[in-house]
């Protein structure tokens, strides 16, 4: 399966432009042979949370799904794509996958805020990642902040994740999250993940690119740099079967001890 993420500087609130930047790149996705395209955090809207919490219209969210889906089946390619939501007064962060023909297969709310702008605006979710099957093999969502938690993404593993794909919106001084805390993630979890980041400036917020695919032995397939672009990578169950049977992280993780130990760490 060839995969391909995008990262590109989104206008806040711009819904026109930046739809027409997530089709430019899903056709060139879909014309290198990739079947699935990841694009950034809230990339539709742009990242501006207190932007979007004062002029962001929740009754356009319909329209732009219908947008999304729209470019899923004209391009041939399923979207992985990240809106703000609102139901019953609560604002969240979210990740929708839809396939080639539009079809929503899963939806997930990001769990861990980041930062005083993200807390005081939206609501954290509290599920699982997301897990759902996509041309045979197991797929899973993330959003930015919660991959820096090594429990969500081991969790992730454990329900079965071999592919964990996570929009992002990281600032210009934070890349060593990209470059060595993703493909560490990957490696001790040992699943493939992608990273799919904003550049440029958003409501005066600098973002650093630097999107990344990693492998998982932690081995980086792609790695963008401060520009837009698409970046791909073949993922390979072969070898995500390999890694797992080499160095059996997730079979010989003694589960019951770490309870044992969190049991005991709260009597204490």
């Amino acid at each position: 399966m060839l995969i391909a993420a995008m990262q590109a500087e989104a206008v806040v609130l711009d819904y026109e432009s930046n739809l027409k930047t997530v089709d430019e790149a899903a056709q060139k996705a879909a014309d290198q042979g990739a079947t699935l395209l990841l694009t950034p955090e809230l990339f539709i809207v742009g990242y501006a949370p207190d932007a979007l919490k004062k002029s962001f219209d929740p009754a356009v969210l319909p329209e732009l799904r219908s947008r999304l889906a729209k470019i899923a089946q004209q391009r041939g390619i399923a979207l992985a794509y990240s809106m703000p939501d609102a139901a019953e007064g609560q604002w969240k962060i979210t990740s929708t996958f839809i396939d080639q023909s539009g079809a929503e297969l899963s939806h997930y709310e990001k769990v861990h805020l980041f930062g005083d702008e993200e807390q005081q605006v939206f609501t954290p979710g509290v599920n699982a990642p997301a897990v759902f099957d996509y041309q045979g093999m197991k797929l899973g969502m993330a959003i930015c902040f919660d991959v820096e938690y090594p429990e969500l993404v081991r969790e992730a593993a454990r329900r079965g994740v071999e592919v964990l794909l996570i929009p992002t919106a990281v600032g210009k001084g934070y890349e060593v999250v990209s470059t060595a805390l993703v493909p560490t993630r990957a490696m001790e979890s040992q699943l493939y993940i992608a990273y799919a980041n904003h550049v440029g400036t958003e409501n005066g917020f600098q973002l650093s690119g630097t999107s990344v695919i990693a492998a998982p032995d932690g081995a980086i397939l792609a790695q963008g740099g401060t520009g837009a672009e698409v970046i791909f990578a073949s993922i390979e169950r072969e070898y995500l079967n390999k890694v797992r049977e080499e160095v059996p992280y997730l079979r010989e993780a003694k589960t019951d001890l770490y309870a044992q130990w969190a049991a005991q760490r709260a009597r204490n």
